[in-house]
């Protein structure tokens, strides 16, 4: 075999061998977070991670941390040991739901087939992440986006 011969073998062999990961995560935001003390500015990242692992659990994690890498994968990694079940029927929510979270209130309705996700901006990212195809959503009173989500996720794991 010639030197390009070997080199074409590899390059097949290596396209083959993708690592698929076993969660699908969805970065919700990453955003600098600053601390000043009395000599100086403390400067850090936090990313904030929604988790869904393909049996039905799904997780949202927020970390903190000096550098983006680090706060993403220990935000990961805490997200995986604290997932909870969703429980989803026809690809949608199986009632009517409206729950509220410190100040922000979020409605979650069943839609018929082909409607698709039509929620706000987090909730339609958690809605997404945990596989949910056909949901209406409204979100009233805050417009934080990790408070939405949060309550997004309660109400997801608040049906019977």
């Amino acid at each position: 075999m010639t030197n390009w011969e070997v080199k074409k073998n590899f390059k097949k062999q290596s396209n083959t061998f993708k690592q698929e990961k076993e969660y699908k995560e969805e970065l919700l935001s990453i955003d600098r977070v600053t601390r000043v003390t009395s000599w100086w500015r403390q400067l850090r990242f936090r990313a904030v991670i929604v988790l869904w692992d393909g049996k039905w659990k799904v997780w949202l994690w927020t970390w903190k941390s000096w550098e983006v890498v680090d706060a993403i994968a220990k935000a990961v990694n805490d997200a995986k040991k604290n997932m909870v079940k969703v429980k989803i029927e026809n690809w949608t929510v199986p009632y009517n739901i409206e729950l509220k979270l410190k100040s922000a209130k979020v409605m979650v309705h069943p839609a018929t087939e082909w409607t698709w996700i039509i929620a706000g901006w987090a909730m339609r990212k958690v809605l997404a992440v945990a596989w949910y195809k056909d949901v209406l959503g409204k979100r009233y009173g805050s417009t934080n986006k990790i408070n939405n989500a949060r309550a997004t996720i309660k109400a997801l794991t608040s049906f019977k």
